[in-house]
């Protein structure tokens, strides 16, 4: 049975003594508000309710306070008055602007056309930017300073696994070649250039310097003769043709999403497989509304994104982010 909403207020209460922004996250019917609640947890890790939301005597869902810091905070939800048949999360936090966009830059993200006079920075731009987060990944809008934007659940098809398992080379070649053969080692490495000209010269050192130098390198050398080469990552490539490129790297990473802390195998980092598309014209990734081409070529490489992510993580396990850091399930690939 659907639940009923209050209705959306015309004025969001503001903090005491601070300018505050009031910016609106829509979501569709079926979007439970704890769905919005992990989404927050997900970037911000002090989020809690502070008033959940709970039915009053008439019926009617009285609105819930979720904070994700001390001075942001969403409130809902809230019937929406659009005519979708959604519901309404209201956010308030401090208005905090910069200089205006970029001249000729991108906007994937339709900050730009939102806040032409000066974009957000620090909490504001951290608040917006999930916002915008949170609407794609809810098939959502948002509602930034009156300006809609509604990003594309679609524009963003990257994927990257974080797991404690590391793949030797060979391993994720075979892997990702029982997925597409056309895969291969991405070509690298360049020519050394010498050493750079600001080294000490042996002959600026006395003898005893140059005895404790020597002693150095030979320990050095010695280490390295009789260790295993270390490799700390490498790369995938599977050329799609027209479509462009996907590329796999894989590598060690500290710093690690919020929504993976307290897992006892990422305490100190883990590995990343990091799943992403190489479009022909990198800068329609930049576009808010690419052209029809690029879509296509985008909907065609999600594919191979999603099957090249599945099967690595079927081998190392461990969980599946999207672009936003979000988590996203192996079902759901």
């Amino acid at each position: 049975m659907p639940v009923t909403l209050r209705p959306l207020p015309a004025q969001a209460p503001a903090g005491p003594g601070m300018r505050q922004s009031r910016h609106l996250l829509v979501v569709g019917a079926e979007v439970e508000a704890e769905e919005v609640e992990l989404l927050a947890l997900s970037r911000f890790p002090t989020t809690r309710w502070e008033v959940p939301p709970t039915p009053g005597r008439d019926g009617v869902l009285e609105p819930g306070l979720l904070r994700t810091s001390r001075h942001t905070a969403l409130r809902g939800p809230y019937a929406s008055n659009g005519g979708r048949g959604g519901s309404v999360f209201v956010v308030s936090c401090p208005r905090e602007r910069g200089e205006p966009p970029f001249p000729g830059g991108g906007d994937r993200d339709g900050l730009g056309r939102a806040f032409p006079a000066g974009l957000p920075v620090r909490e504001e731009d951290r608040v917006v930017r999930w916002l915008v987060a949170a609407a794609r990944r809810l098939a959502g809008t948002a509602v930034l300073d009156g300006v809609v934007v509604t990003p594309d659940p679609d524009a963003q098809i990257d994927l990257t696994v974080y797991s404690d398992v590391w793949l030797e080379p060979e391993a994720a070649l075979a892997v990702a070649r029982h997925v597409d053969a056309r895969t291969v080692y991405a070509p690298g490495g360049e020519d050394w250039a010498g050493p750079p000209a600001h080294l000490v010269s042996p002959a600026d050192l006395d003898a005893a310097d140059a005895a404790e130098l020597h002693a150095a390198a030979d320990d050095v050398d010695i280490a390295a003769l009789t260790s295993p080469e270390a490799l700390s990552g490498y790369a995938l490539h599977l050329p799609l043709g027209l479509d462009g490129l996907v590329v796999v790297e894989i590598a060690g990473e500290e710093l690690l999403p919020v929504s993976l802390r307290g897992l006892p195998w990422a305490d100190g980092g883990a590995i990343a497989y990091r799943v992403r598309w190489v479009p022909d014209d990198f800068t329609e990734l930049e576009e808010e509304r690419p052209p029809t081409a690029h879509r296509i070529a985008r909907g065609r490489a999600a594919i191979s994104v999603a099957k090249l992510t599945g099967a690595l993580h079927d081998v190392v396990g461990g969980e599946i982010a999207d672009q936003s850091e979000f988590l996203v399930a192996r079902s759901d690939l």
